[in-house]
């Protein structure tokens, strides 16, 4: 009898931390002693791992068993351990040589019959498996398609226990190794052709989309409020390499991907309804929390319909979000972190009745404040562009020009990026869309003429405008000028940019 070690993954959030397994089978009582801050599915672990063990013809150690998960401070999260817990204590019990545990990680689940069941958060785990020196990854064969993401490491899919210990022991085996990659289809996007009307509206989506700014849309019922949003993604230049697997490992953790499309290469669209929980929002559960939808709609788009409807706690949740681009979620076993830089889009009728008509309104001015002050102003004043939907007044006209497509705009839409990433690169800094440029290097580095912001000294002097939405307009005001060719922003982009504030819900 002796000891062995091999390699397993704890994941916090989309982070994660090798975890060394060690297994010493010596004399004493046959028991199972599990150390290192198991919850209760690793703790239920231990009979799954001697289950399958015993089902793929091994032979389970009889002597007295001690697994100890390091660090030991560290809390232990899920099922992904059971592979490495038994190959671990076979390799001390003698049953399998040690030699191909060094520098191996192993993750998943094990049937009773000794399948080898997928996990979620492989991604995440393979790219800290690789950070940590790991150079070989054994994972569930279903999980191949998702763990061939993860560049510069030996991927090995196990269908069962058996083919990884026979691997272990150098004879024939059944591991396969990842499939060749290929990039994902893209999937059909609305077309913004498709949306009658709203002139103002399609405008405010297109400089949404070239500035990556958040937008809040008001108007009666069926003018094509939850139309304009599930556009907007269209509109969007694909992910790039490193964000697309940033979005995939949120989606992983989640337990979103699918085995045959596991890159996520498109931002995602992701729409909430009013009913939902802070913790469905933002993320949450009892242990280490799970993502929620705004992490999931992270380098995408998160679409509240029905804005007003949504309790005033839950969404401003939204708020740190909105200014950090990421989660924190605390929790007794440590701090989660997701991803969440994504656009907001808000929609709400403009009272509780929603006429078709405004002159049909039954609600008293009491109730349409009331209705409205749901949506706190801090929440608001983090929205760039608000915009009033007309109503629709026709379902076509022949004498009219066709809408455009959402090919032409989102060509424009890339212009505009393009002219952006490459301004703010020529002066050493990496900010992808004017969204994310700080207010102090548009106020020092990028300063405008007197006569140009001279609009927003005006709402600042008469707090018309906050320091925040200053900022804000400021970089609306670029992305006009991105839109328009034009190397800096003129007075009338800077009036624009602060028309767009300055409209509210009636």
């Amino acid at each position: 009898m002796g000891l062995a070690k091999s390699w397993s993954v704890a994941l916090f959030g989309v982070d994660g931390l090798a975890v060394e397994i060690e297994a010493d089978v010596g004399v004493g009582q046959p028991r199972t002693h599990l150390l290192g801050l198991p919850d209760a599915s690793v703790g239920e672990g231990k009979e799954r791992v001697k289950a399958a063990v015993r089902n793929s013809k091994e032979e389970w150690p009889k002597q007295r068993i001690v697994l100890a998960l390091s660090p030991a401070n560290l809390p232990k999260v899920g099922s992904s351990y059971d592979l490495a817990i038994a190959c671990v204590t076979l390799a001390a019990a003698g049953s399998v040589p040690p030699e191909r545990l060094t520098g191996t990680v192993f993750l998943g689940e094990l049937a009773l019959d000794g399948r080898v069941r997928p996990v979620t958060g492989i991604l995440p785990a393979l790219v800290a498996a690789r950070r940590a020196g790991l150079k070989t990854a054994v994972v569930p064969a279903d999980s191949l398609p998702e763990a061939s993401l993860v560049d510069d490491l030996e991927i090995l899919g196990a269908p069962t226990l058996l083919d990884a210990l026979a691997w272990l022991r150098s004879e024939p085996h059944g591991l396969q190794p990842p499939p060749q990659a290929t990039d994902p289809p893209l999937p059909p996007l609305p077309d913004l052709a498709d949306v009658v009307g709203q002139p103002e509206a399609r405008w405010a989506l297109e400089v949404a989309a070239a500035g990556a700014h958040h937008l809040f849309l008001t108007g009666p019922p069926g003018t094509g409020k939850t139309m304009l949003a599930e556009r907007l993604p269209g509109l969007l230049p694909p992910l790039t390499r490193e964000d697309a697997l940033s979005v995939t490992a949120v989606h992983s953790v989640a337990g979103l991907l699918s085995s045959a499309s596991p890159l996520v290469a498109s931002p995602p669209f992701v729409n909430v309804h009013h009913t939902t929980s802070i913790a469905a929002l933002i993320g949450g559960g009892s242990g280490m929390a799970k993502p929620g939808a705004a992490s999931r709609a992270h380098k995408g788009v998160l679409f509240l319909d029905e804005a007003c409807e949504f309790g005033p706690k839950t969404i401003d949740t939204l708020r740190t979000a909105l200014e950090d681009g990421e989660v924190r979620i605390p929790r007794r076993d440590g701090i989660a972190r997701y991803p969440a830089r994504f656009q907001l889009i808000l929609a709400t009728n403009p009272c509780p009745c929603a006429p078709p008509k405004e002159i049909d309104c039954i609600c008293t001015t009491t109730a349409r404040r009331r209705y409205q002050s749901r949506l706190s102003g801090p929440l608001l004043d983090r929205v760039d562009l608000r915009v009033r939907m007309r109503a629709t007044t026709a379902m076509a006209n022949a004498d009219a020009a066709p809408p455009e497509s959402t090919e032409v705009v989102r060509e424009r839409v890339l212009k505009a990026r393009s002219r952006a990433a490459t301004r703010w690169s020529a002066h050493g800094h990496t900010w992808p869309t004017n969204a994310v440029v700080p207010g102090p290097a548009l106020r020092r580095e990028f300063a405008l003429p007197r006569q140009t912001t001279a609009l927003l000294d005006r709402a600042l002097a008469t707090g018309a405008l906050t320091g925040r939405g200053a900022d804000r307009c400021l970089r609306v005001a670029w992305t006009l000028a991105d839109l328009a060719e034009s190397d800096r922003p003129t007075p009338d982009h800077v009036a624009a940019a602060l028309q767009f504030r300055e409209r509210r819900t009636p």
